[in-house]
């Protein structure tokens, strides 16, 4: 400002006014910048017009009013006196950058603002397209898995969905359709075992049946043989009650069951000496291969009789005449192994996983003519389980049938 005011008072001086530079800011420049000089030849730019400080210089006259220059110069910017011939005739004045930087900013945020304004809105926009293209995938699906639901809450087992990704969605899809298989298993195993009770408790009911119309009519004496007859029948209703009993009881976990440390040794040869003159009256030859030593396993005592007596009986039941029977009992490192096999006849190998189930005999050797209500082994099989082993069934090298039973030894 101060090399700029000679140059304002000689274009006063000459002009007698400052009208020449009212509307015109290529004059008023023209008196604002500083001459070139040898600084500004040699490429070294001031500091004050690194600052902008010509751009917020302005002029006002003595009364302090703009006549050129910076819009924002008033009464507070800082300002150098014009004198000419002794007379105040103007003020050269320049704002403060704080004042010019203010606007700026205000300006740049503003733009800013309208920029993130409209980000903001193309942002929301394709958020709210993806949104809209993503749930109504999703709700599609979601909505077929809960008809579904309510279909499989029907009772229709059959229903299935589609599993069209491997997302989230999907493995709820693969769960329900498993859970819908299960559920459809169940009920044919269901309809199937309500079947096969009716007709297990429709036979010998019709046979007693029989016998008291035979007798009312005058067809049959009620002798002793009608009475024994009849008798027999009663006693297999009766044992095939308790067998379904006993199956309902271990299915639910209500079978009680006390165990304490045993010696299953003890009660093995307990089962085969109770049965031992049964064997030789069916002209059976029983082989024992039991260590002579204590296996303490954690157990129930009468159920581990139940166990082995149930076992015993189907040897005994379905092996023919003639034949063998081998019981060995050995430990295998922490847990007690006994296998039990027979002699022919034996049972398909592809028969061979269903023996655990209810009902199930394989027709060609072990019918229900032997007396059996087929619920034996699924019996055994709860046992075992309740006592945290393992049951299987193999062919036997005898030429019949092997079981095999794994129970664990408590550490003394």
């Amino acid at each position: 400002m101060t090399e700029a005011l000679p140059r304002f008072e000689n274009a006063y001086r000459e002009h007698g006014n400052w009208d020449f530079l009212r509307g015109d800011l290529r004059n008023f420049f023209l008196l604002a910048l500083p001459p070139p000089s040898i600084e500004l030849l040699q490429g070294q730019m001031p500091i004050t017009e690194q600052t902008g400080a010509t751009f917020r210089m302005g002029l006002l006259d003595s009364n302090l009013k703009r006549i050129a220059g910076n819009q924002l110069l008033d009464e507070s910017s800082l300002r150098r006196e014009i004198i000419v011939d002794g007379k105040n005739v103007g003020w050269l004045a320049i704002v403060p950058i704080q004042r010019v930087l203010s606007p700026n900013e205000a300006r740049f945020l503003k733009k800013q603002r309208k920029t993130w304004l409209i980000f903001g809105s193309i942002s929301v926009a394709l958020i709210a397209l993806l949104t809209f293209v993503l749930t109504r995938q999703i709700r599609r699906r979601v909505h077929n898995l809960a008809r579904a639901t309510r279909l499989l809450a029907e009772g229709n087992y059959k229903t299935r969905i589609p599993v069209e990704t491997i997302d989230e969605i999907g493995a709820l899809a693969q769960d329900f359709n498993s859970l819908a298989q299960v559920l459809e298993l169940n009920e044919r195993a269901r309809r199937t075992f309500m079947a096969d009770i009716s007709h297990e408790l429709r036979t010998p009911l019709a046979v007693v049946r029989a016998e008291l119309e035979a007798v009312q009519d005058g067809v049959r004496a009620p002798d002793a043989q009608a009475l024994q007859a009849m008798h027999q029948e009663v006693n297999q209703l009766g044992k095939l009650i308790d067998d379904l009993n006993d199956l309902a009881l271990t299915d639910v976990g209500a079978l009680a069951y006390r165990r304490i440390p045993i010696n299953v040794v003890t009660i093995l040869n307990t089962a085969l000496n109770g049965m031992q003159s049964r064997f030789a009256n069916a002209r059976l030859g029983l082989k024992r291969e039991i260590v002579d030593t204590t296996l303490i396993v954690s157990g129930d005592e009468r159920r581990l009789q139940q166990l082995f007596a149930n076992i015993l009986e189907n040897a005994l039941r379905y092996t023919d005449a003639g034949g063998q029977v081998r019981i060995a009992c050995r430990s295998t490192g922490r847990t007690v192994q006994i296998v039990m096999e027979d002699s022919a006849p034996g049972v398909p190998e592809d028969k061979l996983p269903f023996l655990f189930e209810r009902f199930y005999r394989v027709d060609e050797s072990r019918n229900r003519a032997s007396g059996g209500s087929g619920l034996g082994l699924a019996i055994c099989r709860n046992i075992v389980e309740a006592h945290d082993g393992r049951i299987s069934a193999h062919p036997s090298p005898l030429g019949g049938l092997c079981m095999t039973i794994e129970l664990g030894l408590t550490i003394q």
